[in-house]
């Protein structure tokens, strides 16, 4: 397996906090903890932006997907807002999580708590071809559900 170095500013505020890591050498996922100062309680339905006290360097060509964690959403309705949230190669602010409450009761944030999980991945540029048709397959045009599911 291809390492990828990227360079990595931890702000005061996240001092004493791990860096993301892998939870397991088969995770594809590092997760990310939240840099708050004092505990955030996120009411159901609320929305809010959870500082991680990070600045990273993508090298160019790769992006950094936020993503939800899947036992915070399970288990508590805790997910992120804009799943899976982009950090472009180009960002050079702090990486932070919208994350949004979808459960039925309050959930505290505290510092150090693993809010999300972050996915570095190559990025694929497009060349847009203009054509006057496409050609056909089975599928064709039908959208959801089409397929049976």
């Amino acid at each position: 397996m291809t390492e990828l170095g990227v360079e990595v500013q931890t702000l005061p505020h996240a001092e004493g906090l791990s860096l993301p890591t892998y939870a397991t050498p088969g995770s594809a996922g590092m997760d990310v903890c939240a840099a708050v100062g004092e505990s955030l309680v996120l009411e159901p339905g609320q929305r809010c932006l959870v500082p991680t006290g990070l600045r990273i360097a993508l090298p160019p060509g790769y992006e950094a997907q936020i993503r939800p964690r899947s036992g915070l959403a399970i288990r508590e309705g805790i997910t992120v807002a804009n799943a899976p949230g982009t950090v472009d190669s180009d960002y050079r602010g702090e990486v932070r999580v919208g994350l949004v409450n979808l459960g039925g009761a309050p959930y505290t944030i505290r510092r150090g708590d693993r809010i999300a999980q972050m996915v570095v991945a190559p990025v694929t540029r497009v060349a847009w071809r203009p054509v006057a048709s496409l050609d056909d397959t089975e599928r064709g045009a039908g959208g959801v559900g089409s397929t049976g599911s």
